[in-house]
């Protein structure tokens, strides 16, 4: 059984801020350790129930925050930036199951550190008219390949979030919204054995399952009218309203490819302390 992990940073245990999750912070070196910590700990649930090969894909903001020296050495780490399917490379390398870790709740919504794909700038994202967080839209991918999520973890609202869009993925909820910047904790080694005993139970849905290929429609809001503005000069976007910005691509996957254009442009349209 191969499996792929694809490890966000903002839901990992006892991040609630800002300065966790920035490189080159002193938080940010504190809580690359339990980090890896909830990564080692799902690994170690996933090759007792039979796992036989687990890449773990960074998918943190720079892409560098795993500490390659103190992660099981059984698995294989994919880090580093500029991946063409993001979040999700290696979905299309015949894996069995993908594990979200350390996921978060989307733009818009309540949860520790909640966005999608952009930190402020983005207020909303709607896939195929619903609205969606970076699990349903990777989520979305993963069925293109016909890879089923195993196990989401995070906080309470990324769990509840994953309910609708992996219903029968095992959920870990390692910390308790309170605001988008606290949270109620539990510690490493409380969290740890639930993301153990979650990855045994999840290895139980691994399979390879029916492909849900198919078209499919995003659209992105903005905090100010330039962004989409900026963004609908990309051919196929279209500017729906004064922050709005769609597109239509025939898969996931290219539309995957599309949004990460978008994000890249409105990130370097941003203006300072005016956004």
């Amino acid at each position: 059984m191969r499996i792929l992990i694809s490890a966000d940073m903002e839901g990992a245990t006892g991040v609630t801020w800002t300065d966790d999750v920035v490189p080159g912070s002193p938080q940010w070196q504190r809580f690359r350790g339990m980090f890896t910590g909830d990564v080692n700990a799902v690994l170690a649930g996933l090759y007792a129930a039979g796992a036989t090969d687990v890449l773990v894909n960074e998918a943190h903001s720079s892409q560098r925050n795993l500490l390659l020296e103190d992660l099981d050495e059984r698995a294989r780490m994919l880090t580093g930036r500029h991946k063409p399917l993001s979040m999700m490379q290696g979905i299309d390398s015949g894996v069995d199951g993908v594990v979200f870790l350390g996921y978060h709740a989307g733009a818009g919504f309540d949860g520790v550190l909640s966005h999608t794909y952009l930190e402020n700038q983005i207020t909303g994202v709607w896939l195929d008219d619903v609205p969606a967080s970076e699990g349903r839209l990777n989520a979305a991918m993963a069925g293109e390949y016909g890879v089923p999520v195993l196990l989401v973890s995070g906080d309470d609202q990324a769990c509840e979030d994953a309910r609708d869009y992996a219903p029968d993925a095992e959920l870990v909820q390692v910390k308790e919204c309170v605001s988008r910047y606290a949270a109620i904790c539990l510690p490493p080694a409380r969290t740890a054995r639930l993301l153990e005993t979650g990855a045994r139970e999840a290895m139980g849905l691994a399979g390879r399952t029916e492909r849900t290929p198919g078209r499919h429609r995003i659209e992105v809001e903005f905090d100010a009218s330039h962004l989409a503005q900026a963004t609908a000069v990309i051919p196929t976007v279209e500017q729906t309203g004064t922050r709005r910005v769609a597109f239509e691509a025939p898969s996931m996957t290219e539309a995957m490819k599309a949004f990460k254009v978008v994000t890249a442009i409105a990130a370097g349209a941003v203006q300072g302390i005016y956004g």
